[in-house]
């Protein structure tokens, strides 16, 4: 066979190559897309030209990168607190992988001279061979940022969500109108867009009392709460908001912590994680590597009992549409869309600094010891129930259900709940969810949520004993020191043990360190009633004063 020659083309295939014309050899292009690449430039035109045109299944772009949407192997859960990610990702699209997927999803060839055969004229004859085009090709070809014609990838996610416009996503795959990928952790059951009013009652039993109903909740507030939780990945997307840190804790151990944060990610898909305590700079590569695996949950789980949720660089994630850090092993920056639940279980948990503003309680509370004895539960083991992806299938029709009949009664919402800054409009969204099905008194346990506040009831006690002992009046941190200073090697600390301390449990020792202690408390309010603690300068020496002041509402 002569090979078409253009004249650029003939200068470009020179030297040539000399193959044995193969017997009987079959060329393997029936069915797929065929890409000829030839030499020099021509090859990186017609290489970009064919990804461009879809010539590789399921390539999308993001933020200009090429991705390749996989499969991911050995992601199935065995037991509640097993690391469930959902079963694809989106790879970069490297020039390995893209010599991969040339090879399983083209026929990409080159002509090359059959060795000792020419035609009439004496002119080479040609023969396609099957090949991979050159590393610098590859990498030529993926190369810039711009991929019109290459479908943008604006997230993957586990269970159906409500697309912007209001309207259920629920057919796997990827989806035009939202951007979205989606890869249920279980098959996806099909629900009317307007539910029965059997179905709906069904559905309302089923979650709040087969399936929930069995929980011992420390009070209405934390079922509404978790409820709350359940139906927030369908939810979150139109109503457009970030969403807090949902914290589930108990009064004892073998509450069913675990199996709650199960119900939730084992449906959307789940890391479960180490909480690495104090450490910042530990949980920062956490949250990093959770963003690098494709989940929709992630759990802190089995935090020690009673240890303090305090930390700066997760109250910037929860308030952050974006998650922004550098990725492991490199130096290279990431960014990911914040688009997670967080969770964290433990018992008696405790937060600190800006979390208890940024979370949410959920709390069960057994009323007899040993509640892993209990028996008689509607669903008798609730555990392995959940392990059974069949009934994941029930449990994620009825919640569908549930947010169906919501959309179609116009998605009221609740602007009666407690407001919770940048997390409001999550707040009055589900709370119109809850109110529409009978479900009362979400985020009725604000108040028992920053109770848990141990930096908050440290300044209280130590402001309230500073205005019992030094009065209203503005005092320098030198006098406060004074004051205590009988105290300072006491067992208990100076003034019985209400002074400040520090994260370390340390009194400060000097009046410098009093005051920045002070100056990070300036005008916040602690305690029930509220105290706050107010500055001024003293007109002589311009030294700060400090004074508390008993709000009056």
């Amino acid at each position: 066979m002569t090979a078409p020659v253009s004249e650029d083309d003939e200068d470009n295939r020179r030297p040539l190559e000399l193959v044995e014309l193969p017997a009987g050899a079959e060329d393997g292009s029936s069915g797929v897309p065929r890409i000829e690449i030839s030499a020099g430039p021509a090859a990186i035109r017609e290489l970009s030209a064919a990804l461009a045109a879809h010539a590789i299944p399921d390539l999308y772009v993001t933020n200009g990168q090429l991705l390749k949407m996989e499969r991911v192997s050995g992601t199935a859960a065995v037991d509640l607190d097993d690391d469930m990610p959902l079963p694809v990702t989106a790879s970069t699209l490297t020039t390995a992988l893209l010599a991969k997927q040339l090879a399983a999803y083209t026929y990409t060839y080159k002509w090359v001279a059959i060795k000792n055969k020419s035609d009439k004229d004496g002119k080479p004859e040609f023969i396609e061979v099957e090949t991979i085009p050159p590393g610098n090709v590859l990498a030529a070809a993926i190369a810039g940022k711009e991929w019109a014609d290459v479908p943008v990838l604006a997230g993957i996610i586990g269970t159906p969500v409500l697309r912007r416009n209001w309207s259920l996503l629920q057919a796997p795959g990827y989806d035009p109108a939202s951007g979205l990928y989606l890869a249920p952790t279980v098959a996806t059951p099909v629900v009317a867009e307007r539910p029965t009013r059997r179905q709906v009652a069904a559905a309302q039993t089923f979650v709040t009392g087969t399936l929930l109903g069995d929980f011992e909740w420390e009070d209405d507030a934390s079922l509404a709460n978790y409820v709350a939780l359940m139906v927030t990945p369908f939810l979150r997307r139109p109503l457009r908001a970030l969403v807090p840190l949902f914290i589930i804790s108990a009064s004892a151990p073998s509450s069913g912590k675990s199996l709650l944060s199960a119900l939730t990610g084992l449906l959307t898909g789940q890391q479960v994680v180490t909480w690495p305590g104090d450490n910042e700079e530990e949980l920062e590569k956490v949250i990093t590597a959770t963003f690098r695996r494709e989940s929709g949950a992630v759990v802190f789980d089995n935090i020690p009992e009673g240890e303090e949720i305090k930390s700066a660089r997760l109250a910037a994630l929860l308030t952050s549409p974006v998650w922004s850090s550098r990725i492991l092993g490199g130096s290279n920056m990431g960014s990911w869309p914040n688009d997670r639940l967080w969770m964290a279980t433990g018992n008696n948990l405790r937060v600190g600094g800006d979390i208890a503003s940024r979370s949410v309680s959920i709390r069960l509370k057994p009323t007899a010891p040993h509640p892993e004895e209990r028996t008689g539960f509607a669903i008798p083991d609730l555990q392995g129930w959940i392990m059974n992806p069949a009934n994941r299938v029930r449990l994620l029709e009825r919640l569908l259900i549930l947010v169906a009949d919501w959309v179609a009664a116009g998605t009221p919402k609740d602007t009666s709940v407690p407001p919770m800054r940048q997390f409001s409009p999550w707040a009055y969204g589900v709370g119109g969810f809850l109110a529409h099905h009978g479900i009362t008194g979400f985020l009725g346990n604000l108040s028992a949520m920053r109770a848990m506040d141990e930096e908050d009831r440290k300044w209280a006690v130590f402001l309230a004993t500073w205005l019992d002992k030094l009065g209203p009046g503005p005092i320098r941190p030198a006098d406060i020191l004074a004051s205590a200073d009988d105290g300072f090697d006491q067992p208990a600390g100076p003034w019985e043990g209400d002074f400040i301390t520090d994260d370390w449990g340390r009194c400060p020792r000097t009046a410098q360190k009093l005051g920045q202690l002070l100056a990070g408390q300036a005008d916040r309010f602690h305690g029930d009633p509220p105290l706050t603690l107010r500055t001024s300068r003293d007109g002589h020496n311009k030294t700060w004063l400090y004074r508390v002041e008993q709000w009056q509402g």
